[in-house]
């Protein structure tokens, strides 16, 4: 059987696709997983059910929030229930939307399309129908609900969506040490008290090193429990968002601590010597800055500003390599080149990073 072009590109899309679920709240203030299709693990269930706000004593209701857990991201759609509907004991409910890609925007619109259609029937039959709709043929059409088209979402514009600029008109020059942080595959811990200022700030920052689009490394709402904290330490660079203040307190889990709501960064004392700053660090804050304040400039062209620096850095770095036996960078390579001692041990820690270090 032949399938139709479109329906083929769907279903590779598609296939990021995991789960749906649904989290009640009752008139009683009980929260309950009452539905998923096909399946959550109990694990990632319970991760779920703490970060969809509904488990809490006084309701602080956001409508949309998203994370990251062992490799599967979720997407939470929080609504209460107000007028007269099919659901006359739900007081709030979640739907909640597991996927093997980073694409709030994506999953955001097709859960509004969900949840107007569990409010309207009050059954999870007709989610259920829509999900598999759009698992086959990467569309969902209906005229009461809306209309969901998944390849109106490309993961490019996910990873342009947030604003550089807006990062650099807040730390200036100070960008340039989460630019290394990054660059050397370090651990960043962003606190906020508030989850949509965290989620909006965390996201941009894979943007700096754009030569790797790695999404991956960001951990934009975590809590300070065992079994995320455990989830968490097995990537070795991070950009980890945690709404609790209690994180400053844990310097076992960051090299870079961002308090975002006092635009302060620290860099942590058993990072310091890896972190070292020098004139390659300022050139390169420069250019970051240049470009971020030219009002001219949108934010994907500073990304493309800083990534022609990074490139420039990198082909640098390769040419050393070139100069070296079976093409890995050494110490005593890099010593001969009598670098400033700052840009050595960056390039170093950059090499190790790019695994162009010899061991």
């Amino acid at each position: 059987m032949k399938y139709p072009k479109v329906w083929k590109m769907a279903a590779t899309e598609t296939q990021l696709m995991l789960s749906v679920g649904l989290i009640e709240r009752d008139v009683n203030g009980d929260t309950l997983w009452v539905w998923c299709y096909p399946s959550v693990g109990t694990e990632l269930r319970e991760v779920l059910l703490s970060k969809c706000y509904l488990t809490k004593d006084s309701l602080d209701l956001h409508t949309f929030v998203f994370g990251q857990f062992c490799r599967t991201w979720y997407y939470i759609t929080t609504v209460e229930v107000q007028e007269p509907t099919a659901l006359n004991k739900v007081t709030h409910f979640s739907i909640v939307v597991t996927a093997k890609d980073f694409n709030p925007e994506k999953y955001a619109a097709l859960s509004r399309i969900l949840c107007r259609m569990y409010v309207k029937y009050g059954s999870p039959v007709k989610m259920m129908e829509a999900y598999i709709t759009v698992l086959i043929k990467g569309i969902c059409q209906s005229d009461e609900n809306g209309s969901f088209l998944i390849k109106d979402y490309d993961a490019r514009k996910a990873f342009l969506a947030g604003s550089l600029k807006d990062v650099v008109s807040q730390f200036g020059m100070e960008t340039i040490i989460l630019y290394t942080a990054l660059m050397l595959k370090k651990r960043i811990v962003v606190h906020h008290p508030r989850i949509e200022a965290l989620l909006e700030f965390t996201r941009v920052l894979p943007a700096l090193t754009w030569h790797r689009k790695d999404w991956s490394i960001l951990h934009p709402y975590v809590h300070l429990a065992e079994v995320e904290l455990e989830d968490l330490k097995k990537s070795p660079g991070y950009i980890a968002g945690f709404v609790d203040p209690e994180v400053s307190n844990r310097p076992d889990l960051f090299d870079v601590y961002v308090n975002l709501p006092d635009s302060i960064i620290t860099v942590s004392q058993s990072a310091k010597e890896v972190m070292a700053m020098g004139k390659l660090h300022k050139d390169i804050g420069h250019v970051i800055v240049q470009s971020a304040e030219d009002p001219d400039r949108t934010d994907s062209q500073v990304i493309k500003d800083i990534s022609v620096k990074t490139k420039e850095i990198l082909s640098n770095l390769a040419a050393l390599a070139g100069e070296c036996e079976d093409s890995k960078v050494s110490l005593e390579a890099l010593k001969r080149h009598h670098f400033p001692s700052a840009t050595e041990n960056f390039l170093f820690h950059l090499a190790a990073a790019e695994q162009l270090l010899r061991i």
